[in-house]
């Protein structure tokens, strides 16, 4: 089943305890970000507001109890899409109330990780997001009956290999 608008939207505001997302690519080509990126490529500041709304939900979940938790693969050098996540984007996710971590695989091989972004709700739910080569999603797949125990440990090997984005130096 793919998810789009508010039925994709309510996952964010209806799980109970954990939000967790694996994010192994290195680009992702989102429109609602192409003016932000651009103005971040060309040397402009980050706009007072940016991701306000993004980050809102973090601290509501945060004060509520709830975890997001997120791994980020990256591979030096940083693609700029990194770079501009890591300056623009991350920072705000983390002061909100994020626990985002990085999984730096440029020294090593990966250690069994998927190649698949997904995001898992409550340790039960998980919805996969599909791009194409070139980070534009394709879409958004709820999982159904998902072998829950493969995701779960592929969120705790992330987890283990990662470093908090606070002690990340690129």
């Amino acid at each position: 089943m793919y998810l789009d608008g508010d039925e994709w939207k309510a996952y964010f505001r209806n799980f109970k305890r954990s939000a967790f997302r694996l994010e192994v690519h290195q680009t992702y080509t989102m429109p609602g970000e192409a003016e932000t990126f651009r103005a971040f490529l060309s040397g402009e500041p980050i706009p007072e507001d940016f991701n306000g709304s993004w980050h809102q939900t973090i601290r509501d979940h945060a004060a509520a109890g709830r975890t997001m938790t997120r791994a980020k693969i990256v591979h030096r050098p940083l693609t700029p899409y990194s770079r501009y996540l890591f300056a623009w984007a991350t920072p705000g996710n983390v002061a909100a109330g994020e626990d985002y971590q990085i999984v730096d695989l440029t020294e090593g091989p990966n250690p069994g990780l998927p190649e698949q972004d997904f995001w898992m709700f409550d340790e039960t739910t998980v919805v996969h997001l599909n791009y194409r080569p070139d980070g534009t999603q394709i879409n958004r797949e709820l999982i159904q009956d998902p072998e829950i125990e493969k995701y779960l440990a592929w969120r705790d090997l992330a987890l283990e290999r990662a470093i908090p984005f606070s002690a990340y130096r690129t």
